[in-house]
């Protein structure tokens, strides 16, 4: 791919024009705020649904783009990976930062990661780790995160009736599955917790790296932070791929360190930036479905007692209903490589389009009843893992890690409330819930 100093410039489109609708909400979805405050986010994704659904918006501060909302839209696009592609711009960025990043690497990204990826690559370098996140082998650990699940109530249980549900249990939890599938020693988990927060929360003053120039809304300190965090997760991944190249064991770390892509060892790049996805990724989307569910069945006591008489009968389907209720992946972009129309409108190569993934599980042609949490809601046709090849590799390990808590939980747990506000993370690419303060009894 030729070296770029600044974003590609789009065709003009003489048929884009933004809605009322679009003009009401384009700044809205793209604030990292507005994703910390349930109701409002539901509210601007209701009313580009039923008024705009294929919106064209043009935020202060960002590139264009078409604002795609509609359940059935966010398929058709997401299973055409050769028309719509990941790797011109696969998350939303201000301009300015854009730009930076550009200018500093020649492209639009700082890793390169399955994310970042499309075919031919995306297909080789999944294809390495993918055996370990199939349902035979995730099945084969079943016992091992059970026992983890158990660990993870005892320490709750120890915690003396009240706790940060969010901050004490289930950041925590789904971190220790992923590091011993990983191959990272128990003791380097805070250092991994502390990186994945400060990429993912980095629009929230809370979890940035550099809070201060996040309130100053400098884009040069933001990135810079930005790039330490990166560099710091490199380092610490460039030590683990000498160790396993000389030490293999049977673990992710020596299947990436040993990798080999068309007969050559994988790039350090690429190495580099597999381990800083599974580590991350890993863990952070499993940790934010986690406690926004227990939030969803505390704000609704009639699903949280259905928990409480029966968990087993309700696990499977509460698992996959926190997953919509919180959808921790808030977006993704693609871009057009052809021109195509979709409800009417013509998107023209070059486009690019954000998969709203929370307007698509709040699609009221789909759910029933979308706006409320049910632990037992079937069918459930969540769109928070994605679709089609860049369906998301670990979605069947964190829907048994989550069953294995929640049904350890409920098993034990005589009653459970809050016992404060809780709180969102500010983030409009991947974030959930901040804070979850429970008052309960074993």
């Amino acid at each position: 791919m030729t070296a770029l100093a600044t974003p590609p410039e789009t065709k003009k489109n003489p048929d884009r024009t933004m809605s009322e609708a679009g003009e009401r909400r384009c700044e809205q979805i793209v604030s990292p705020a507005i994703y910390a405050d349930a109701k409002a986010i539901d509210e601007a994704f209701e009313d580009l649904r039923a008024n705009d659904p294929l919106a064209w918006v043009e935020p202060q501060g960002f590139r264009p783009f078409w604002a795609v909302t509609k359940h059935a839209d966010i398929l058709e696009i997401s299973r055409q990976n050769k028309l719509f592609t990941n790797g011109q711009r696969e998350i939303l960025s201000p301009l300015d930062t854009e730009n930076q990043v550009y200018a500093l690497t020649g492209g639009p990204h700082l890793v390169r990661s399955l994310v970042q990826m499309d075919d031919p690559d995306h297909y080789k370098y999944r294809h390495l780790t993918q055996e370990w996140f199939l349902p035979l082998n995730v099945r084969k650990r079943q016992e091992a995160v059970k026992s983890i699940a158990k660990e993870f109530i005892d320490r709750m249980e120890d915690l003396g009736g009240e706790c940060d549900f969010q901050s004490d249990i289930a950041l925590y939890y789904p971190l220790r599955v992923i590091m011993q599938i990983l191959g990272v020693p128990v003791e380097d988990e805070p250092r991994m917790l502390k990186l994945t927060q400060e990429m993912f929360g980095a629009q929230d003053e809370d979890l940035s790296r550099d809070g201060e120039a996040l309130a100053r809304k400098d884009v040069a300190a933001g990135l810079a932070a930005m790039q330490s965090v990166v560099a710091d997760f490199f380092q610490y991944f460039t030590a683990m791929t000498h160790d396993r190249r000389a030490h293999p064991r049977d673990d992710v770390s020596t299947v990436i360190a040993n990798g080999q892509i068309d007969g050559a060892p994988i790039g350090e790049f690429e190495a580099m930036s597999y381990y800083v996805i599974v580590a991350a990724a890993g863990h952070d989307t499993t940790s934010a479905s986690t406690g926004g569910g227990l939030l969803g069945m505390l704000e609704n006591p009639s699903e949280l007692k259905k928990m409480m008489e029966d968990a087993p009968a309700h696990s499977r389907t509460a698992v996959d209903e926190a997953i919509r209720w919180t959808t921790p992946v808030k977006h993704f972009m693609r871009t057009a490589q052809d021109d195509y129309e979709l409800r009417g409108k013509k998107i023209l190569a070059g486009e690019t389009l954000m998969l709203c993934y929370p307007s698509g599980n709040r699609d009221e042609e789909v759910f029933a009843d979308p706006f409320n949490f049910r632990v037992d809601r079937n069918p459930n046709k969540l769109v928070s893992f994605g679709y089609g090849g860049h369906m998301c590799l670990g979605m069947h390990l964190a829907r048994m890690e989550m069953q294995a808590l929640y049904e350890e939980l409920f098993s034990r747990v005589k009653s459970i409330e809050l016992a404060g506000e809780p709180s969102h993370i500010k983030a409009n690419f991947v974030g959930g819930p901040k804070s979850i303060p429970i008052r309960y009894k074993f």
